[in-house]
């Protein structure tokens, strides 16, 4: 058995979910909803408080796809029910970040301020040059904090740019002046 796969998903007090023939669930909580259609190979059950996923034989893609299935349907669970939040650290003579609207401004040594839009289901905050993005859906909230890293990724002499709040950044020795 696959050990995330074999794992039962919590369904928390205000959470419903919906499994329909198909595989198409359903995740209705007090932060929203979230659909998603899921691979058919694997039989998806709720089972009283709790969402079971099975597979039928042991091949290899069936295995991947039984512990990848639970992974989705916890994080679409725990989306609606708690929400996803990343944070983002802006450390550099100069660099900052301001919020705009829907907008987010970051002046980070460039000729001009770069602008990012939040995207549909993510909301940004700024406070004392950091960012947190937050929203219900765990890959939409990683993939627009990653691009918003990527602008300008903290280099390792002096620990300037766009960091995430809880990564380690490896310090190099500068040159010296003999």
């Amino acid at each position: 058995m696959s050990r995330v796969g074999k794992n039962p998903v919590p369904i928390p007090a205000g959470v419903t979910v919906d499994v329909t023939d198909d595989n198409f669930v359903t995740v209705k909580g007090p932060k929203g909803e979230l659909k998603k259609q899921l691979s058919k190979l694997v039989d998806i059950k709720v089972e009283g408080s709790e969402v079971i996923v099975t597979r039928e034989n042991d091949t290899k893609r069936l295995k991947e796809l039984h512990g990848l299935t639970r992974s989705l349907i916890n994080n679409m669970v725990v989306g609606v029910d708690k929400g996803f939040e990343k944070k983002l650290e802006v450390n550099g003579v100069g660099y900052r970040a301001n919020k705009q609207g829907n907008k987010l401004v970051l002046n980070l040594g460039y000729s001009h301020p770069v602008e990012m839009e939040d995207p549909e289901g993510v909301e940004t905050a700024v406070q004392d040059n950091v960012i947190t993005v937050s929203g219900i859906e765990k890959d939409k909230v990683g993939q627009f904090a990653a691009q918003i890293r990527e602008k300008r990724k903290p280099e390792p002499y002096k620990g300037k740019g766009i960091k995430y709040a809880d990564e380690q950044i490896r310090r190099k020795v500068g040159k010296t002046g003999a």
